[in-house]
């Protein structure tokens, strides 16, 4: 072996197992304060392991959800704001966990770039790891792909996994009938989805990512890359709360397709809603986005949350106390429709 004259090593080819093993380093202190009941060892195993049982569930059906977080990245890595990135990740899973009723329990994260930078990837990861901790969910465990030629650059991808559990028979939605109240809980800003479209608008509006925001952003945020990256909010420990106290039938988290595509997903055959566009005021970036891409309402309605994040369908003499509560765990809750017994959806006032 000794007298081959390249001599090549794994490094020299352009993956450094030191940079990652001194990643692993760095975010075990943010895992680590992730831990919750049913976790059952730390980061470094060829897999975690959970228990439910440990986690207070008696006869637990486990839920999973995994997403990523699209085209926002390319403007977290045009400007170096990284750590936001890794809540939205943890964000758009969990989300979709406690729509179906169930508690996140764990999350995993694949972080795949060409070239490790440690601090960066660092960055993100203790994101992911603040994400876990608002959602009372553990990070037990991931993986870092180093592939040269695959990625530019400085750039990266990530995906994120989470598992849930609720109690057997306790799974959302049910219930739903007609007369039942819509909650719209307010979404934080543009969260995790259309940002090829905003890339786009921007784009055309001849302004880059440390341009002076162009709309009044309610976070103070100075540039327009500061405010579109402000990360998604992680709904599951107020939505959980009012899924535990009575009431709630349905929950639709407010994604890709917006209040028109998301909101039927949970509705029962035959049923349909009806939704007062002007129960709520429409959030500055969107509004600068609808007038700077000349985006019409019903294209803004399908692509964006438009203010709404989450939709909670809740039975009528319920709906007052749970927006109250709501509103009391800091989320603005407004009622802005009904489920009605006829099927699709109807649209009144306007989206301003």
């Amino acid at each position: 072996m000794s007298d081959r004259p390249n001599r090549l090593t794994y490094a020299q080819a352009g993956v450094d197992i030191d940079a990652g093993n001194a990643l692993v380093s760095r975010i075990g202190p943010a895992a680590a304060r992730t831990s919750r009941s049913g976790v059952m060892a730390g980061l470094g195993g060829f897999g975690a392991l959970f228990d439910p049982k440990a986690a207070g569930f008696s006869d637990p059906v486990l839920v999973a959800a995994t997403d990523g977080v699209g085209t926002k990245l390319r403007i977290a890595i045009d400007t170096g704001r990284l750590g936001g990135v890794g809540i939205d990740l943890v964000a758009m899973c969990v989300n979709d966990l406690v729509c179906q009723g169930a508690e996140p329990l764990f999350f995993l994260d694949y972080f795949a770039t060409g070239k490790l930078a440690v601090e960066a990837a660092a960055e993100v990861i203790e994101g992911v790891a603040e994400g876990c901790a608002d959602a009372g969910c553990a990070l037990i465990g991931g993986e870092t792909a180093e592939m040269p030629g695959l990625y530019a650059k400085g750039d990266f991808d990530l995906a994120g996994f989470a598992v849930g559990a609720l109690e057997r028979g306790t799974d959302l939605p049910r219930g739903i009938a007609e007369g039942d109240v819509l909650l719209g809980l307010a979404s934080s800003g543009v969260h995790s989805n259309g940002f090829s479209l905003v890339r786009r608008v921007a784009e055309l509006a001849g302004l880059g990512w440390d341009a002076p925001c162009p709309f009044d952003d309610p976070a103070g945020a100075e540039t327009l890359g500061a405010a579109l990256l402000a990360p998604t909010r992680i709904y599951v420990r107020p939505c959980l709360a009012a899924i535990r106290a009575g009431g709630v039938h349905g929950l639709a988290h407010i994604t890709g397709g917006g209040l028109t595509e998301n909101l039927p997903r949970i509705l029962p055959e035959g049923l349909g809603a009806r939704i007062d566009l002007g129960a709520w005021d429409l959030p500055a970036c969107f509004g600068w986005l609808a007038t700077a891409g000349g985006i019409e309402a019903a294209e803004m309605l399908r692509t964006f949350n438009c203010g709404i994040g989450m939709v909670a369908v809740v039975a009528p003499e319920a709906a007052e106390a749970r927006a109250a509560e709501l509103g009391a765990a800091g989320i603005d809750t407004r009622v802005i429709g009904a489920v009605t017994g006829t099927a699709g959806l109807a649209l009144s006032g306007s989206l301003v």
